[in-house]
């Protein structure tokens, strides 16, 4: 799995500096955390942030719609945000994909 390399570097610094086999985020048991565990995560942070209508999904979404729009820019297609997002169908992701309608505008006035 790619990473960005901000990602990559916060990583490594947090692997000098805390247990290298342990998880990256801890549960408050000190143990890894289970699926329910990271969505209640998300909304305890949204909900500390004060952002509405956010959630571990809405997070996949948008990754995945902002892929979507700029997968040209990498020389990559859908087939490669498919992958990324382990999807086992590119229809699938294709749900994922938010339009846009001011773009739409844009690429019509293109044409």
């Amino acid at each position: 799995m790619p990473l960005h390399p901000d990602l990559r570097t916060s990583l490594v610094k947090l692997r000098r500096s805390a247990d290298p086999t342990g998880p990256v985020i801890a549960s408050a048991r000190g143990g890894r955390l289970r699926s329910n565990s990271i969505v209640n995560w998300f909304v305890a942070m949204f909900d500390e942030l004060g952002l509405e209508g956010c959630s571990s999904h809405s997070g996949r979404r948008t990754f995945i719609t902002t892929a979507a729009r700029n997968v040209h820019r990498a020389g990559c297609s859908l087939r490669d945000v498919q992958l990324l997002a382990g999807h086992r169908s590119i229809e699938t992701t294709q749900r994922y994909i938010d339009g846009d309608s001011q773009g739409q505008r844009r690429l019509v006035a293109l044409l």
